[in-house]
């Protein structure tokens, strides 16, 4: 890599707020670099937005904590706790899943208990299940707990984690592995949805993602007292604790690059302000950050053009909502399978059309921590999958209200009688508003496809391969979505800079 300057590292621009970028300002800042975060919205946290309504608190996306230890490790490279910034509640079960026919599973952290369970649905995969579970921790070991947090800048690097990956059978699918081990329908689409959380199709998802069924074996699934977003102010406390600063409501505009194409040497605001930085790290959409705000260099606009044409993952249709009543046997977290699972997955990652029928998960965080809602209320979300805007031409300004008025009905007749007569408030977040409220690529809610192809070094880089001080965190890099791998890409991304420091100094 070429010098720049023989000067020290002192300034650091992280570009978004989200999980990803938090954590990776963190470190660096604890580390003794002044690091400036700049957020176009007008609250922190990205996908974890919060919104408040009427007495209820939303939070706008993650609502699964799988890895607390992740995120102790940021706050311990600060030297502190975690605990003493937030409280993380364990949930259980984990899901509830229910399908149209009657039946139900409940995902608890207990192997008796999930034994149990199994044997009502077939009791030969008691047996399987064990053993789906242990290549789930294999795969976990090798896939996460050796690789997730660390780069691949260089194709060797993929070659030496070739052959563990190839011995545990990567080239096959997240559901085509469960299924090998699992006889059961139900219990086939139990243990192969949750690729669906990362932005992954079960059907074509390298099985390397059957490890999240381990990782939340291993840790429990926990949720932040005060919500998702109690978390995003514990890390943004921590950070300006250590003397970070951050900007709100201050998009970015464009990513300065020098003449020559090899360093981004400031960042330009909207309004046209620009700040000097030595070294810039973008937790924004990885296509909007090339083809966008790098759009005044040659390596953004090829980047761009050639990211815009990746695979990239579903969207997601989400409403939020608030009602003057509770449920009594309500849980945590609520999977709804519908009548179709491949078919309809199929739909999804496709299109041409918004299918007609659904699968959904229900967040009702008010189990959990009442204080989300007013007394005797609750406070919802309930999330559908969605083609992206490229897979389906759908007008959402029209579609949005007749398809939030379909999930209601559905929601009432399956689980929540009466619910339609008890809403206080609701909203919607559809694939307009990630493409245009978060600026991600087709309204994709989890950026590049986790397809085998696309993993790893296949992935967009931590750092860039041709601008020497950029770099990149959160979903759209290597490890990929979902909060541990957001958190895991910062802590890759931090040790490559941090690294690069002591080079350049």
């Amino acid at each position: 890599m070429m010098l720049r300057a023989n000067r020290p590292i002192r300034r650091v621009a992280v570009i978004g707020a989200g999980f990803g970028g938090l954590a990776l300002a963190i470190r660096l800042q604890a580390a003794g670099i002044a690091t400036t975060i700049f957020e176009q919205r007008d609250k922190p946290g990205g996908r974890a937005y919060v919104y408040a309504d009427q007495g209820f608190t939303f939070d706008g996306g993650p609502t699964v904590i799988t890895d607390p230890t992740c995120l102790e490790e940021v706050f311990a490279a600060a030297g502190r706790n975690l605990a003493d910034y937030v409280d993380l509640i364990p949930v259980s079960p984990f899901y509830r899943l229910l399908w149209p026919d009657g039946r139900q599973f409940d995902y608890v952290n207990d192997q008796a208990g999930l034994d149990a369970q199994i044997a009502t649905f077939d009791p030969a995969d008691v047996e399987g299940y064990r053993r789906f579970l242990a290549y789930s921790q294999a795969v976990f070991e090798e896939g996460y707990l050796k690789l997730g947090a660390v780069p691949f800048l260089h194709f060797s690097s993929m070659m030496k984690a070739a052959p563990q990956l190839m011995k545990l059978q990567a080239w096959r699918s997240v559901y085509s592995m469960v299924s090998h081990f699992i006889r059961d329908e139900h219990l086939r689409e139990a243990f192969s949805f949750h690729s669906l959380l990362v932005g992954g199709n079960p059907f074509s998802t390298s099985s390397i993602y059957a490890l999240i069924h381990a990782l939340e074996r291993k840790w429990g699934v926990f949720f932040p007292r005060g919500g998702t977003g109690a978390l995003v102010q514990g890390m943004v406390r921590l950070f300006e604790e250590l003397g970070g600063q951050m900007f709100l409501s201050t998009p970015v505009d464009e990513i300065v690059v020098t003449e020559d194409g090899r360093w981004a040497e400031a960042v330009r605001v909207k309004g046209g302000q620009s700040f000097g930085f030595d070294m810039v790290a973008s937790n924004a959409d990885v296509v909007h950050t090339y083809g966008q705000l790098l759009r005044g260099s040659e390596r953004g606009r090829a980047e761009g053009a050639r990211l815009a044409k990746a695979r990239h993952s579903m969207s997601l249709f989400v409403l939020y909502f608030g009602t003057n009543r509770t449920w009594d046997h309500l849980q945590h977290h609520t999977v709804l399978f519908g009548p179709r699972y491949r078919g309809l997955v199929d739909e999804i990652f496709k299109g041409p059309r918004l299918p007609e029928d659904f699968s959904l998960y229900l967040h009702a965080p008010t189990v959990t921590d009442p204080s989300l809602a007013p007394a005797g209320c609750t406070a919802f979300y309930v999330l559908s999958p969605v083609p992206h805007l490229g897979r389906a031409q759908i007008d959402w300004t029209q579609e949005g209200p007749l398809y939030r008025d379909r999930i209601l009905a559905h929601l009432e007749a399956r689980l929540l009688p009466g619910l339609r007569d008890s809403l206080v408030t609701s909203r919607i977040l559809d694939p307009f508003g990630f493409r245009d409220e978060l600026s991600a690529h087709l309204g994709s809610a989890f950026s590049v496809e986790p397809i085998l192809t696309q993993s790893a070094w296949f992935r967009p880089h931590n750092r860039d391969g041709q601008i020497a001080n950029l770099y990149f965190t959160g979903a759209g890099t290597h490890p990929g979505a979902g909060v541990p791998g957001v958190v895991g890409s910062a802590k890759a991304t931090a040790g490559l800079m941090l690294a690069d420091v002591k080079t350049w100094l």
